[in-house]
């Protein structure tokens, strides 16, 4: 063997034993980049299941991590200054296009930049935002998969007067440093005259205030929870639905995965699918398109979650009418 096939044959040895891999990207095969951006901590189960769904997704329509696709993940975990910071680290890569998990990502991203492909997921209400010019004609370098429009919000505030009629107060939890934290708030604010309900906002900036909030809250009695959609949602989840519990009050959700883990019901889109249908759009830009040829696209579904379980502990009695109308019954 001569000495220069040698020390080629050693070299790959070492780099395999070294747990390398030899060889990322077929011969001939361009390695792309792509970025992922949440609000939200990487340690969150939710968050695991969407981000598997969507490079599952993608690796359907082709692209393999390792392979023929570079990720680069960025988690803000509830705090904003974290995820501008990693909005701009994402950008300087010159990624090909970046995943963008709701408004709390996207709208640091679009302060980033208004060049590279951005894909969101779970955004309330883009055109509100100022992501998109329109749902049909994004116009920009954004587009994605949207959560609802704001409106849907009052829907939360009428479940919790159908499954507890006896409440007469809804504290809000959101988060106010949010588009999507005001919107949805002000949507329950308007509809809560029509149905009887005094609400009030509590912010959920950490586990101390919302605790006090809501034992503040139960102290006067005939209440009830609206878990608004946002990062912070996400993060103190399993608190809230605890809390909930321990103080006996009906909650409204919005999203399902609060329900399977012991929440009294949920109404909203169902967020792992929106993101498989986010790797289509990812691929396509991939492949050519621009984003702003892209509309934005709506749920198809939205799914009504009970928990039995939990309305029994509460001392409530599901009306038939609602059961009949949920997707999903946990008993």
């Amino acid at each position: 063997m001569k000495r220069r096939e040698f020390i080629t044959l050693m070299g790959g040895a070492a780099a395999l034993a070294a747990g390398a891999r030899p060889v990322h990207a077929q011969q001939g095969e361009r390695m792309r980049r792509i970025g992922m951006l949440t609000g939200a901590a990487s340690s969150n189960s939710e968050v695991q299941a969407r981000y598997a769904a969507f490079l599952q997704a993608l690796q359907q329509l082709g692209w393999t991590e390792g392979r023929n696709l570079k990720v680069d993940r960025r988690f803000g975990a509830g705090n904003v200054d974290d995820t501008r910071k990693y909005a701009a680290e994402l950008v300087a890569l010159a990624p090909d296009v970046i995943l963008s998990s709701g408004a709390s990502s996207t709208g640091p991203l679009q302060l980033a930049t208004r060049t590279v492909p951005i894909v969101f997921s779970i955004v309330p209400d883009p055109v509100g935002a100022g992501f998109v010019n329109s749902l049909a004609r994004p116009g920009g370098n954004i587009t994605g998969f949207m959560q609802a429009e704001y409106n849907l919000s009052g829907k939360w505030l009428e479940l919790l007067k159908e499954v507890a009629p006896g409440v007469t107060r809804a504290a809000v939890l959101r988060d106010a440093t949010i588009t999507a934290g005001i919107g949805q708030f002000a949507v329950i604010q308007s509809v809560a005259p029509s149905l009887g309900l005094d609400v009030i906002p509590l912010n959920i900036r950490d586990a101390d205030e919302i605790k006090r909030n809501i034992a503040t809250f139960a102290a006067v009695g005939n209440g009830g929870l609206i878990l608004t959609s946002s990062p912070l949602a996400v993060i103190h989840r399993e608190l809230i639905v605890a809390l909930a519990a321990r103080h006996k009050l009906p909650a409204v959700y919005s999203n399902g995965s609060a329900v399977v883990r012991g929440g009294l019901i949920s109404y909203g889109a169902n967020f792992v699918e929106l993101y498989r249908r986010a790797a289509g759009y990812v691929d396509r830009i991939l492949r050519g398109a621009k984003p702003a040829d892209l509309p934005v696209q709506a749920p198809t579904k939205y799914e009504l979650v009970i928990n039995l379980k939990t309305a029994k502990a509460l001392g409530l009695a599901v009306p038939p009418t609602l059961l009949a109308r949920a997707d999903k019954v946990i008993e």
